[in-house]
C-alpha cells in the first residue's frame, strides 16, 4: 500500500477480493477500499470480516446463550458434543441437507452426526442471534466446518481426509468467537476507513465504480489450471444456505473468470477479447495439439485449449472495463502463476497478461518474483510473481 501511494485520502480496490485480505490491511491502514467477489461464501467472509462494529462483549454473550442452547438439545438427544463413541444410527431421526443441497458436496464430506450436530448450531444461531452478531458466529461455523468438523483435505485440490465419525461442533465454535471477540477488542480504537463489498462479476468492473475513483489495484486472481475454486468454500456454502441448488451453482460459476474447464459453458465467448494477440493464440494451438499428439479424448481435456482463450480474454474484458474507474497514474499488482495443468504445456501467465495489459496501454512496471512452486506432474519450478501495471490516464 506504501509503494503504491495509497495513503488515507485514497482508495483502493481488490476486483478478486476472495475472503478479504486486501480489504482488512487497508480498513486497519485506514484507506478506503473496496472489493469484488463473486463466490457468495467468499462474498460472506470479506463482509463480515470488515465489519468493525460489531461490540465484541454482545458478541460473545450471544455466542455463550447459543451454545447453552445447542447443548441442551445434544443432552436432549443424549448426544455429547466430544466425541465419545456415540453412533447416530441409535439416534432415529437426524437432521441432514435437503437432497439438492447433498448433491452439491463432496461425498463424505462429512459425517451424518457432526452434520447433525452443525445443523442444530447453525439454526439455534439463526434463531437466537440477528444481524451483524448473527453473520459473525455464522461466519465462526463456516471457519470451524472446514477446519474441525468437517472430513476435508485441501492441496492443489479438495478432497477427503481422515473420516471422523464425530466431531466436537460447540467446542472449537465457541473458541472461534471468543477469538472474533479479541480481535474487535484490539481494534476498537482505530479510525475506521470506509469498506465496501460487492458481489458481482470482476468483468463487469465500470457498472460499479465510478469514474476516476481508484487509487491503487492490489488482487490475486485465478490462475488457469484444473482448480474448481468453487469446490473449496462448497461445504460451508451449502450449510449456511448461501447455495443451495445445482441453478444456484450455476449462476455463481457465470460471474467467475473462465480458469477451469469446470466452469465453461457453450455460450463462453470471452476468447474473443484476445484473438489479436498472438502469444494466446499460438499457446492455445499448441495445448490443442498436445492433445491430439498424445490421444487424449475426454470432454475435459478437449477444452483445454479453449479454457485458455476464455481465461485471458476474460481478464482482458476485466482490465479494459476497469480503466474508466482508475485515476492517472494508479498502480496495479496482480498476484499470479504460471501454470502447466494442460498437458504439461508452460502457460507464462504474468508475461501474457502483461501483453494484454500493453495492448490496453497500460504500462508493464516490472514483474515481482514472490515464490517458486514445484510442479510434481511436470517436475519444472513455476513462478509466482507479482505484475506491477500502471495506469498513465
Amino acid at each position: 500500500m506504501q509503494e503504491f501511494g495509497a495513503g488515507k485520502s485514497q482508495r483502493v480496490l481488490d476486483p478478486f477480493c476472495g475472503t478479504g485480505t486486501t480489504l482488512v490491511e487497508c480498513k486497519r491502514l485506514g484507506i478506503d477500499s473496496i472489493g469484488i467477489e463473486a463466490n457468495p461464501m467468499a462474498y460472506f467472509a470479506s463482509r463480515v470480516k470488515c465489519d468493525w462494529t460489531v461490540d465484541p462483549d454482545t458478541l460473545l454473550k450471544a455466542a455463550e446463550r447459543i451454545a447453552k442452547h445447542a447443548l441442551r438439545q445434544f443432552e436432549s438427544e443424549q448426544i455429547a458434543d466430544a466425541p465419545n463413541g456415540c453412533s447416530y444410527e441409535s439416534l432415529g431421526l437426524i437432521r441432514t441437507l435437503e437432497p439438492g443441497q447433498e448433491k452439491l458436496i463432496l461425498k463424505n464430506s462429512i459425517s451424518p452426526l457432526p452434520l447433525h450436530k452443525s445443523l442444530i448450531l447453525r439454526d439455534a444461531v439463526n434463531e437466537q442471534a440477528s444481524g451483524a452478531v448473527r453473520d459473525a458466529l455464522l461466519l465462526a461455523l463456516a471457519k470451524v466446518l472446514v477446519k474441525d468438523i468437517a472430513n476435508l483435505r485441501f492441496g492443489p485440490e479438495v478432497g477427503l481426509g481422515t473420516i471422523k465419525r464425530d466431531a466436537a461442533v460447540v467446542k472449537p465454535w465457541r473458541e472461534q468467537a471468543q477469538l472474533m471477540a479479541a480481535q474487535l477488542r484490539a481494534v476498537r480504537r482505530l479510525k475506521f476507513a470506509s469498506t465496501e463489498v460487492v458481489r458481482a462479476d470482476a468483468r463487469m468492473a465500470s457498472q460499479l465504480l465510478r469514474p476516476g475513483s481508484i487509487t491503487a489495484v492490489f488482487t490475486s486472481p485465478p490462475y488457469p489450471n484444473e482448480k474448481d475454486y468453487t469446490r473449496t468454500t462448497r461445504l460451508e456454502s451449502v450449510v449456511l444456505g448461501l447455495l443451495s441448488s445445482k441453478e444456484e451453482l450455476r449462476a455463481m460459476k457465470e460471474l467467475l473468470i473462465r480458469s477451469n474447464t469446470r466452469t465453461v459453458y457453450v455460450g463462453d465467448d470471452d476468447g474473443r477479447f484476445v484473438t489479436h494477440i498472438p502469444e494466446i493464440q499460438a499457446l492455445a494451438d499448441e495445448i490443442e495439439c498436445r492433445r491430439i499428439a498424445l490421444g487424449k479424448d475426454s470432454g475435459f481435456e478437449r477444452l483445454y485449449h479453449r479454457v485458455t482463450r476464455l481465461y485471458f480474454g476474460g481478464m482482458a474484458q476485466h482490465l479494459e472495463e476497469l480503466r474508466a474507474a482508475l485515476k492517472p497514474g494508479a498502480l496495479l499488482g496482480y498476484v499470479v502463476g504460471d501454470q502447466a495443468s494442460f498437458f504439461r504445456v508452460h502457460i507464462p501467465t504474468g508475461d501474457l497478461l502483461g501483453k494484454i495489459a500493453s495492448h490496453l496501454s497500460y504500462e508493464v512496471v516490472r514483474r515481482d518474483l514472490f515464490r517458486e512452486r514445484f510442479a510434481t506432474a511436470s517436475k519444472q519450478l513455476l513462478r509466482e510473481e507479482v505484475l506491477v501495471l500502471k495506469w498513465p490516464g
